[in-house]
């Protein structure tokens, strides 16, 4: 198995029932038969021929907002195929050579170039490191310090008032979220930690990791996460650190869509963003628990609760997918949307497996 399989911490909890379908609205033709027919109603009893023009058909506004059934599409259109990339490394490494497993990228506008946390296994001590590395391309990493010791599957992002926030999920056992703050870019580059707090395991679970930062500032950080819950399998969770206040809740309506979908093994990492306005995830699932070759990504819609399977093409047909990221940027001036993902050994295909990092830019307009 890969380091980035046997980092994984399974949960358990029973299944949850399929949800309850939102009824659709009323029907545009409905709504004009029951006009016609009041008309018709009206005019017999006035004993008045019935006049009826049928209403124009309704045209969007141009600057109308795209429903979120198109900006799914347009994402997929984007992520989905990896060989329609504008570029794209596999078994991704730093200047080092040593892979970077579950990599989490992000723009670092003071310097000018870009940022990644990720987690490498030393045979040395027998165990995982998060690391930070920089690249001006998205493509060549240079290593530049190590953040976090027995430590995996790290996430970062910028705080909305200054500086930085990484959080990543750290052993011994019980495996537990911990979170640091760096003030600045240069400390977070020299490995200066203004704060650091390891959460206590608060769902009823073996442990809680693979932490995704949803927003964060000087005071608060949001973060989702997945707990082990029942010791067999991994389950979607999400909490608010607030000071030095943690308070954490499981999310059974992104378990629920995955099930749906027939996922009956472990749910586990995610990542959001915001595209055309709309509140999009990244969210892995296992089909078949505890089998490797069936994890698979799928896109949630935060605002109708339900996913979709996303069928990655890679160019020698890898068929498992873990551990995804996206992330929106600008690359050479263009907005682009970068994506990792950590392809498994027991669905790669043409020496694939490892950590893949992609990006496409955005057409002319964004």
């Amino acid at each position: 198995m890969t380091p980035a399989a046997a980092a994984r911490h399974r949960d358990a909890e029973p299944r949850l029932p399929a949800r309850l379908g939102i009824p659709r609205t009323a029907r545009p033709a409905t709504a004009i038969a029951l006009v016609l027919a009041l008309v018709l109603v009206l005019a017999g009893c006035s004993g008045a021929r019935p006049s009826w023009t049928a209403p124009a058909a309704t045209v969007p506004e141009p600057d109308a907002p795209a429903s979120n059934v198109d900006v799914r599409a347009e994402l997929r259109s984007l992520i989905e195929d990896i060989t329609a990339a504008t570029a794209s490394r596999y078994t991704l490494a730093d200047d080092r050579g040593r892979w970077m497993d579950t990599l989490k990228v992000i723009e670092i506008p003071e310097a000018g170039t870009f940022a990644a946390v990720y987690h490498t296994w030393t045979e040395e001590d027998q165990a995982f490191h998060v690391e930070l590395a920089t690249s001006p391309d998205l493509l060549t990493w240079t290593w530049q310090v190590r953040l976090a010791d027995r430590a995996s599957q790290p996430t970062i992002a910028a705080s909305s008032d200054g500086g930085y926030v990484v959080a990543w999920e750290q052993e011994p056992d019980p495996i537990h979220l911990a979170v640091a703050r760096f003030a600045t870019w240069d400390d977070l580059l020299g490995g200066v930690v203004a704060g650091r707090q390891e959460l206590r395991v608060t769902m009823r679970a073996c442990g809680e990791g693979t932490p995704s930062i949803e927003s964060a500032n000087a005071r608060r950080i949001q973060l989702g996460f997945h707990y082990h819950g029942g010791c067999a399998r991994d389950r979607e969770a999400g909490g608010t650190l607030d000071g030095r206040f943690w308070d954490a809740h499981p999310r059974p309506e992104i378990d629920g869509a995955l099930i749906d979908l027939g996922v009956a093994g472990h749910i586990g990492d995610r990542d959001r963003v915001t595209f055309r306005g709309r509140d999009l995830m990244l969210v892995e699932g296992q089909r078949v628990l505890d089998d490797p070759g069936t994890w698979r990504v799928f896109l949630y819609d935060q605002a109708t609760a339900t996913a979709e399977e996303l069928h990655f093409r890679t160019r020698a047909g890898s068929t498992a997918f873990s551990n995804p990221t996206i992330t929106l940027t600008e690359i050479g001036g263009r907005p682009a949307v970068v994506v990792t993902l950590y392809l498994l050994s027991e669905g790669a295909r043409g020496a694939e497996d490892g950590p893949l990092l992609y990006y496409r830019l955005l057409p002319d307009g964004g």
